[in-house]
């Protein structure tokens, strides 16, 4: 019996070291790809990809005279154009939206390319990334600017841009299907829009965005004022969630069958039909849990735990944050000790911002908040989240004080944290839009679920995506939404080409503010009450900021009866994936 152990012992340990190699193997062959085929894309496009952005802010004009001038380390090339020119012409852009004369110009290249990080001490994953990095390269404008992104796509999946939250024109929004065709590997696509508005936004793919969202095809867009305010530092904080086992666990619990991001109930239960509960029970609560469990890595720009870089600050510079949510989770931000204003909601500035201490800002998926504070004490501190989720251990930013005593803030466990309320907060403005005017348009829209074969499927109104309606809209409409949530789980409702205001909550009036956004948070049992006008003419959507939501049905169009629309959708494409 003991040389049966002893044996079994040496081949449990064999097993274990050629699965060490197996797997460093694998990681190296990946990463030497990868390194391959940038080298070849380098090679081919004469371009240095570690400086894939080049950026002219130079007039309309200036342009066109400079575009024989442009240097090596651009990712289009003359040569690239000329030898691209055809796939140019097949998924290339109408000439809807032109510089105006004298306009800048931001000529702006991107690059899809994927790579292997570290995200946490020990986990390097595989990623997809807009530039090589997670989250992709910034684009930081000027309000005025005409903004031009070249994007070329070297992976192995066709994606697209959508401009979160950025009214851009509709054909520039980046619905697969829709408003383009998916920028297939090894193609190039245009996406040019003015930039006349302030503020915090992001931009992703919205090609299976449930998916390519969660591999990192994401990055921030921020417009700044052409009159600048004094701010001495400014960071951008982009929250994130992660499985360290990904493609594993979702084949485990998706349906073998099915591409979509659909819970199979066979064993969640045999309920059919609605889902209309609010008591914590059922199919919709058993996903809640798992998606909460496997999703166990949280980061900051990236980086989870002792990988989250330090922000730098001195005494008495004035800091602006610019949080970003492109996770499925809402987080409970807490800024400790410090006196602070919140002065933009999804990049809209809020009048007559109060300064506020130590409340919990919660940020929903989507959702974009900039707060600025002035730097007034010599400790050092840590800003980190109080919310429901179960790894916020992780998700700790340190924030240094140069010149300060060395000391690090100690949080007070037993103080009461508020949490921060955007109805009430701010000055009075005249807003747009009033609960009893009359609407052109006026929509009920219940959020819910149901079954449907033994998968989880998210609806409005009853209806998936692909059986919904269109809301249908002309151009000077004004609408107003009712949105009532009946499911057991929060849905980040998100507006594409529009802001809107907020009219109520729960038919309690926003009476003593103007609240402008394009995502708003709506939790199990609450109803609001929004209104936008129909000043964007195009094809859009609205759909839930929980991307798995949204891939399992919560989606729905919204058209202009005014609009035609430049591009046509082939019904024999298989390969765009809007959801």
């Amino acid at each position: 019996m003991n040389k049966l152990i002893g044996s079994l012992s040496i081949i449990a340990f064999i097993v274990v070291v050629l699965c060490v190699i197996t797997w460093n193997n694998n990681m190296q062959r990946v990463m030497q790809n990868n390194r391959n085929a940038t080298d070849s894309y380098n090679q081919k496009n004469n371009i240095n990809i570690t400086n894939m952005i080049e950026e002219d802010n130079k007039t309309a004009a200036a342009k066109m005279s400079d575009e024989t001038n442009m240097t090596d380390e651009d990712i289009l090339t003359d040569d690239t154009n000329k030898t691209d020119e055809t796939n140019m012409a097949d998924n290339a852009p109408s000439t809807i939206l032109q510089p105006k004369e004298g306009q800048p110009i931001k000529e702006i290249n991107l690059v899809a390319i994927e790579n292997i990080i570290e995200i946490k001490q020990g986990i390097n994953l595989l990623v997809w990334t807009y530039g090589g990095t997670v989250p992709g390269t910034e684009i930081r404008v000027t309000q005025g600017d005409f903004v031009r992104v070249h994007l070329t796509n070297t992976l192995q999946e066709p994606i697209t841009i959508h401009w979160h939250g950025y009214p851009v024109k509709s054909e520039m929004d980046g619905i697969p299907g829709y408003t383009q065709d998916a920028v297939l590997p090894g193609e190039t696509f245009t996406y040019e829009f003015s930039a006349d508005y302030v503020g915090t936004y992001w931009y992703h793919s919205h090609q299976e965005s449930s998916k390519q969202v969660d591999m990192g095809l994401y990055g921030a867009l921020i417009v700044e004022p052409k009159i600048k305010t004094i701010i001495d530092k400014e960071y951008t904080l982009i929250l994130d969630e992660w499985m360290e086992n990904n493609e594993e666990d979702m084949t485990m619990s998706m349906p073998s069958d099915s591409s979509d991001d659909t819970l199979n109930m066979d064993n969640a239960s045999n309920a059919s039909g609605s889902m209309s509960s609010v008591d914590g029970n059922g199919p919709e609560m058993a996903e809640e849990k798992m998606m909460k469990e496997l999703y166990n890595i949280y980061t900051v720009n990236g980086k989870s735990g002792a990988h989250i870089r330090p922000l730098e600050v001195n005494i008495g510079d004035v800091i602006k944050l610019r949080f970003i949510n492109a996770g499925y989770r809402s987080h409970g931000i807490h800024i400790p000790g410090q006196v602070i204003k919140v002065v933009s909601s999804d990049g809209q500035e809020i009048m007559g911002a109060d300064e506020i201490k130590d409340q919990i800002i919660v940020i929903a998926p989507g959702e974009r908040y900039d707060v600025e504070f002035i730097v007034q004490s010599e400790d050092s501190f840590i800003i980190d989240f109080h919310d429901e989720n179960l790894f916020n251990d992780q998700l700790k930013i340190p924030v240094v004080v140069n010149g300060g005593n060395g000391n690090i803030l100690s949080e007070d466990k037993s103080k009461v944290l508020l949490k921060f309320d955007l109805s009430i907060y701010g000055s009075f403005s005249e807003g747009q839009f009033t609960l009893d005017q009359e609407y052109d348009v006026e929509q009920y829209i219940e959020l819910n679920s149901k079954v449907d074969n033994d998968a989880l499927r998210y609806t409005i109104n009853g209806s998936t995506f692909d059986e919904l309606l269109p809301i249908t809209i002309k151009t000077g409409d004004f609408i107003k939404l009712t949105y009532e949530n009946k499911s057991s789980v929060d849905h980040p409702m998100h507006l594409h080409g529009h802001f809107f205001q907020i009219l109520s909550k729960n038919d309690i009036p926003f009476s003593d503010t103007t609240i402008r956004k394009d995502t708003l948070l709506i939790k199990s049992g609450e109803k609001y009450v929004i209104a936008f006008k129909a000043d964007n003419p195009g094809n859009w959507v609205q759909h839930c900021h929980e991307l798995h939501h949204a891939a399992a049905g919560m989606m729905q169009k919204i058209i202009y009866s005014d609009y035609k629309a430049n591009y046509t959708p082939d019904p024999n494409n298989m390969v765009n994936k809007p959801e």
